[in-house]
């Protein structure tokens, strides 16, 4: 009996086929400098794959901040200790975020107020309260919601 032979790939194909085994071996030909063998678009889309994917996770961190500051505030009655922790947590995220990547925090401040609004919809369908108990404009600043000390009253 003979072993399988291995399947012979063309980059862009094992692109499709194998993604793995297609970073690992883009991997080692920028390392050893053949650059002229890199499936370079793929390359390229990936890379801004990465950025984009930066960026939503960004967003993802700061409506879990914003949703939980919010249900901290206007459920002052129900605040639990699960929820200062996902508030320390996300922020936590983001902290090291912006330490990763300091070209970040001109999104942060860019995309805040239209996080604000996602996190207003989101409390209020987590909360069964009306969306208009929740202001319109962020009753928090962009500072305030990195602040690992602020709650609101």
């Amino acid at each position: 009996m003979t072993a399988p032979q291995p399947t012979a790939f063309t980059d862009e194909s094992l692109y499709d086929q194998d993604f793995y085994l297609w970073i690992e071996t883009t991997a080692k030909k920028l390392k050893e400098g053949r650059l002229a063998e890199i499936d370079l678009a793929n390359l390229i889309e990936e890379i801004e794959s990465m950025g984009r994917s930066e960026k939503q996770a960004l967003d993802s961190n700061l409506i879990v901040v914003l949703v939980h500051l919010l249900k901290y505030k206007f459920q002052s009655n129900k605040r639990s200790n699960s929820w200062k922790a996902t508030i320390r947590e996300h922020r936590r995220r983001l902290t090291r975020a912006f330490k990763d990547s300091p070209s970040l925090k001109p999104y942060f401040q860019e995309f805040f107020l239209e996080c604000y609004q996602d996190a207003r919809k989101q409390a209020s369908d987590e909360t069964g309260l009306s969306l208009d108990t929740f202001p319109v404009e962020s009753p928090f600043s962009a500072y305030e919601c990195l602040d690992e000390d602020f709650l609101p009253d």
